[in-house]
């Protein structure tokens, strides 16, 4: 499976469940704080609902989880949803790409109306997320950025195998991310300022994690042609995500 393939897998079935898109607003008590490890929203979606066990931020074998793959999110979507758990449609998953994917769930929810619930707000904040990376001169010129601000106990946790994330503080967020993107967002998915800069802390270092696993950069160009591979799916899939 690809580096983000199987964070994206969780991702998108989060936000395709129906009881999830229903918790709208996403929390309105959550504090700005930094969170460690895979945080409050990040956790509460990756590691949370029905999966068994939970999501495992060092499985860094790229398998994916539980049987639950790219074929059966397609095959939901194509479906009209996630009726019975792992629901197959019968559609490979070399259909459409990790950009397909979340095209498809991001898309599929705008044209029923709106936004809701945790999967969905990290689903929208992946595309965010991807861009600042190679907008910033991909995986190792995201990792320079970040440790040339004065996060590099931060940045080297996101890279290491045997420790958990340390997050970034969600009051810093500004300092990477656009405001107008971090109010779009807001305003698409029903969450306030705060939720989004508190999942933008929490989903950043988990995709630097899995676009690193082996702990360093050996791994960049790959990562890099992914990243590159997802924002062009989805920029075909929505036309412009923004």
């Amino acid at each position: 499976m690809s580096l983000l393939g199987n964070l994206v897998s969780q991702v998108a079935r989060r936000a395709m469940d129906p009881e999830d898109a229903q918790r709208n607003p996403v929390n309105q008590r959550i504090d700005p704080r930094r969170t460690g490890g895979l945080g409050d929203i990040l956790g509460s979606v990756l590691g949370g609902g029905s999966q068994t066990g939970g999501y495992n931020p060092r499985q860094y074998d790229r398998q994916p989880d539980n049987g639950f793959g790219l074929d059966d999110i397609l095959g939901g979507l194509t479906g009209g949803g996630l009726t019975g758990g792992n629901q197959r449609g019968g559609v490979n998953s070399n259909a459409g790409g990790l950009g397909d994917i979340l095209g498809s769930v991001l898309g599929g929810q705008r044209t029923k109306g709106g936004f809701g619930g945790k999967g969905m707000l990290i689903a929208a904040l992946m595309p965010m997320v991807l861009s600042w990376i190679k907008r910033n001169g991909g995986l190792s010129g995201a990792l320079s950025k970040i440790t040339g601000m004065g996060y590099e106990n931060q940045a080297r946790s996101w890279m290491s195998n045997q420790q958990d994330n340390d997050n970034l503080d969600p009051n810093d967020i500004s300092q990477l991310f656009d405001e107008n993107e971090i109010q779009q967002v807001a305003a698409h998915t029903g969450a306030n300022d705060l939720e989004v800069r508190q999942g933008l802390a929490e989903l950043l270092p988990e995709v630097m994690n899995q676009l690193t696993p082996s702990g360093n950069l050996d791994n960049e160009s790959e990562a890099n042609e992914e990243i590159d591979q997802i924002i062009n799916q989805l920029s075909s899939r929505l036309g412009a995500l923004k």
